[in-house]
């Protein structure tokens, strides 16, 4: 039996590295019959910048932007907005990681390529943020076991984390629902994927919060 379609159409799942947010797509797009979109892990710069390579930070990051940005492109394109798509990034959180890693020389030149892609970029009609703690994603890193990931420090985490924490205490782009991930498993536990569901397919107005009872 299908499911009631979800009431939207673009949906971005976000959070820091190791929270979930792929698996989280994944269900999803499987649940609704939607497209999932993932951004392109196989950035050649990805593994040298968790090394700390100098000069791998710029590299690294104008990959990533301009592979979310075809991405996107190639969405609209192709008229896929038609169906749910769902998304383990949102394109303007790209500068979260840029203002994190890149030089002040740096960081100007990208600010200009980037200010000249992002109006044209579609806003997503909820963000799902999903939240945890270093040691809950470092937990989670660990298990996954992905080759580049092994090099990524707590103190790498730690910042990448507050920055993400400030990022979204300011967004107002998009409905955002903040959802604490610690305590819940949408994996392995479907009464926690059928509880999230039901709050996702709720409407949900400016910043609003959901934190499972256990």
């Amino acid at each position: 039996m299908q499911s009631p379609a979800l009431p939207l159409s673009y949906v971005t799942i976000e959070g820091p590295i190791g929270v979930g947010k792929t698996s989280l797509v994944e269900l999803l797009t499987e649940r609704f019959e939607g497209v999932k979109l993932l951004e392109d892990v196989n950035n050649p710069f990805l593994a040298d910048f968790y090394k700390d390579r100098p000069g791998t930070a710029f590299q690294t990051q104008l990959y990533f932007l301009l592979s979310r940005f075809k991405q996107q492109q190639d969405l609209l394109q192709k008229g896929l907005f038609d169906r749910l798509v769902v998304a383990d990034y949102a394109f303007q959180k790209d500068r979260v990681f840029a203002y994190l890693n890149l030089t002040d020389d740096e960081l100007g030149l990208y600010n200009k390529l980037y200010d000249l892609l992002e109006p044209q970029v579609r806003t997503p009609d909820l963000v799902v943020y999903l939240v945890a703690d270093v040691e809950t994603c470092m937990e989670r890193i660990k298990r996954r076991q992905r080759p580049m990931e092994r090099n990524i420090s707590e103190d790498y985490l730690t910042e990448l984390i507050d920055a993400y924490h400030h990022f979204y205490h300011y967004y107002d782009r998009s409905p955002l629902l903040v959802v604490d991930t610690r305590h819940i498993d949408f994996v392995h536990r479907s009464e926690d994927l059928e509880d999230l569901i039901a709050r996702i397919s709720k409407p949900i107005h400016g910043t609003e919060f959901y934190t499972p009872v256990r």
